[in-house]
């Protein structure tokens, strides 16, 4: 009966690592276990590689893969203990193809999918599976700043750049979030048992690689 289910949330801010650290680690005294991790942050602002900062940089490789790894942390003990466990990544397309004008979202995104592939590599072995979903053009606030910022830098409509951009996907239209969730709880169910260390595109076939 999931109307009997009941569930709690730490609030962190994921800017300072030891801070976030320390309360994974008061809530986890208190979690007989977690079975499901899904590590899910908001990209890094636009811009050009060429052009970032080096604390851009930083700023995001923390964001991104340090409070990722101390989640890992966090729940790896209970994964083994139970022999099961699910990780799943939610980083970009970009980890097959950069996308233009996300110069230190394509570099960060590429450094997560691969210490994920390295974690299933570690963790097969105790039942826990390490996945990342790789969403397309999805309709968040996310994609309306990059057909804005796109819009502008062509000089046209934001209508305009969003038209251009459904034009090139096989699809003909941006997914919604729930598409992308559908994904995600594919490889975090048993049903995915097998699957381990993959980069799983939910783009509407957009992506020109195998």
């Amino acid at each position: 009966d999931r109307s009997q289910e009941q569930h709690d949330y730490v609030l962190a801010d994921f800017s300072q690592p030891d801070v976030l650290k320390s309360q994974l680690e008061s809530y986890m005294q208190h979690k007989k276990a977690v079975h499901i991790l899904v590590n899910n942050s908001g990209g890094p602002p636009p811009g050009k590689a060429e052009e970032a900062s080096v604390d851009d940089f930083l700023e995001a490789f923390r964001i991104h893969l340090v409070c990722n790894q101390l989640l890992v942390q966090a729940v790896i003990p209970s994964m083994k203990h139970m022999g099961y466990g699910r990780i799943v990544n939610v980083i970009s397309t970009s980890v097959k193809v950069p996308i233009p004008g996300l110069g230190v979202s394509n570099t960060i995104r590429g450094a997560v999918a691969s210490w994920a592939k390295t974690l299933a590599h570690e963790l097969g072995s105790f039942g826990i599976t390490v996945n990342n979903v790789l969403p397309g053009f999805t309709t968040t606030p996310r994609l309306e700043s990059l057909i804005v910022s796109r819009a502008q830098n062509a000089g046209i409509s934001p209508e305009a750049q969003a038209k251009n951009m459904k034009a090139n996907v096989p699809a003909q239209r941006f997914a919604s979030p729930d598409e992308i969730a559908n994904a995600i709880a594919f490889l975090a169910s048993p049903s995915a048992s097998y699957i381990n260390g993959i980069n799983l595109p939910v783009d509407g076939g957009n992506t020109p690689t195998l």
